[in-house]
């Protein structure tokens, strides 16, 4: 048993002080980003900081939302038509009248349309398509292919994922978690929110801005209608199909009222927000709050041809399906406009958030909310804590009082396992929930659990008559297996569920599996290497303080 101890030591410490070490830093820097730091941070401020706390312990928002992928198949479908209708105009191809988009694609009639010349079309210029005739040969079915339906699909969830974290990043929310959950599924936690009605209105609005020009059907025509149906008469009873009634409003400023009106705009959007360079909040020219925006190269260029073209006709503004405003063009305009309409300078302010963060691909529906306040959540953390430490204590006591000398190694194994296990978390940056600290209260079960193993077998050993020095190192050599055996099931089991599990399931699952690693490093190796510091040095071992 006179084994060289040094290096492993020197290990043990080097484990200790590093974890120490990454959970002192970690909170050291989680405190410099909070608005109300400290200037004079003390030991304590940084230590409270160390963790990242999960919404559950912190307080917050929860958003399990989903995403309306039929939406962005729309917008597919729309834009294949405009590039089908360029592509035809270029190549002399009649084209047919093209009723609106669906979720899946388009039809064409073959009103004086070539049908070996749109067969051609469709091939070359939407590859992503399959096309069909109907049984009297009238008109095309064009839709996507399954392999682009699946592709348009994921893109609008990954790009919701990211608009979503780009409007969470501009609020300001510390340490957000925005998670895709299946298909078209997104978790967002957002710890610390204390105006979850407002966070929720910035996330959940599409933010989708079109520039569309009013149609204008002679100097006598109202520019607005009082209903969809009085628009359709205006066009003997049904609105062209490249024309779309769209809801907006008149204001009275005075008496604070609101009427909807509708406008017959073009389907054709002359911009949209994917022109957008940046919105800020400016004033109107009567000095009341309106959102400025401005447009990229490729808008702008589009933008100055439609304006220079239009003088004197109307320009709606078009966002999230309700026109804003409807200006005069009075010459031409490049790469700027203005968006009007009695903004408070918080609605202003949010509007140009969305506008910079970009739209969304498509309508995003809020499943299931969850709002934990902080006092719920500064309860939870006492609680947890509290059951935490009565739980180690308890341990702690019944197992020196079983195993004496040998249970206070036992012990301090086990508070070595907690300062790992808290210095890793910290280092990875790991958020700790409720369903952490389960996990933490049943690594210290789990870590006791080996301690006993390796102490029964030495037990056996003395028992069955070996010497004291021999009968510690059978019995770590003999339990060994046992140990890795039930770690390695327990932590393949934690890697299941953090790989299918939720927020607070992946929470119990990280705080298990590194705390288990922790527990073979600490029951195996650190608990030996403390036998031998007792026992080793000693010329002649009679016997062995273990129960």
């Amino acid at each position: 048993m006179n084994k060289p101890t040094g290096w492993r030591v020197a290990l043990t410490v080097a484990v200790l002080l590093g974890s120490l070490f990454a959970y002192w830093w970690r909170g050291r820097e989680a405190l410099k980003k909070l608005p109300t730091a400290p200037p004079n941070p003390t030991l304590q401020d940084v230590l409270k900081n160390g963790l990242k706390l999960g919404l559950d312990l912190k307080g917050g928002i929860q958003l399990l939302m989903q995403v309306r992928t039929a939406d962005a198949l729309k917008a597919e479908a729309q834009d294949a038509i405009d590039h089908i209708k360029d592509e035809a105009g270029r190549r002399g191809v009649a084209l047919g009248p093209i009723a609106p988009p669906d979720g899946a694609g388009f039809t064409v009639k073959l009103e004086g349309a070539d049908p070996a010349k749109l067969k051609d079309l469709v091939k070359n210029a939407l590859p992503t398509t399959d096309w069909s005739v109907d049984e009297r040969g009238s008109e095309w079915r064009i839709q996507f292919t399954d392999y682009a339906r699946q592709q348009i699909e994921d893109q609008a969830a990954r790009q919701a994922v990211e608009t979503i974290r780009n409007r969470v990043d501009a609020l300001g929310v510390a340490e957000p978690v925005i998670q895709r959950q299946g298909v078209d599924r997104i978790l967002v936690m957002l710890p610390g929110v204390d105006d979850p009605s407002r966070v929720k209105e910035i996330i959940g609005t599409t933010g989708l801005l079109e520039l569309r020009m009013v149609d204008e059907r002679g100097a006598n025509a109202p520019l607005t209608y009082g209903s969809p149906d009085e628009a359709a008469k205006a066009y003997g009873g049904q609105v062209p199909a490249d024309l779309e009634v769209v809801e907006g409003f008149t204001e009275d400023t005075q008496a604070r009222t609101r009427n909807v009106i509708y406008w017959v705009l073009k389907r054709a959007s002359t911009v949209t927000g994917r022109d957008l360079k940046n919105a800020r909040v400016g004033r109107d020219r009567n000095s009341r709050p309106a959102v400025e925006f401005f447009l990229n190269a490729q808008g702008a260029d589009k933008f100055s041809k439609a304006t220079a073209a239009n003088i004197g006709r109307h320009l709606a503004i078009v966002l999230d399906h309700r026109v804003q405003t409807a200006p005069e063009i009075q010459g031409e305009i490049r790469d700027t406009g203005e968006i009007t309409g009695n903004f408070t300078p918080e609605k202003a302010d949010a509007l140009a958030l969305i506008l910079r963060s970009g739209a969304l691909p498509a309508e995003m529906v809020i499943l299931e909310e969850r709002t934990v306040g902080p006092s719920l959540g500064y309860d939870s953390i006492k609680q947890g804590i509290l059951a935490s430490l009565i739980g180690m204590l308890l341990v702690f006591v019944a197992t020196v009082i079983y195993y004496r000398l040998a249970g206070v190694n036992a012990v301090l194994a086990l508070v070595l396992n907690a300062v790992i296990l808290l210095g890793v978390m910290a280092w990875l940056n790991f958020t700790l929930t409720l369903p952490g600290i389960a996990g933490f209260i049943l690594t210290i079960g789990m870590a006791v659990d080996s301690n006993v193993l390796i102490f029964e077998r030495i037990r056996e050993e003395l028992e069955g008559g070996k010497a004291p020095r021999v009968a510690i190192d059978l019995g770590f050599k003999r339990a060994f297996g046992t140990i890795i055996d039930t770690h390695v099931t327990t932590i393949s089991a934690a890697l299941f569920l953090f790989q299918f599990g939720t927020g607070p399931v992946k929470g119990f699952a990280v705080t298990l599996v590194v705390g288990l690693a922790a527990s073979i490093f600490t029951a195996v190796f650190v608990s030996h290497l403390m036998f031998d510091l007792i026992y080793g040095r000693q010329a002649k071992v009679e016997s062995i303080s273990i129960g």
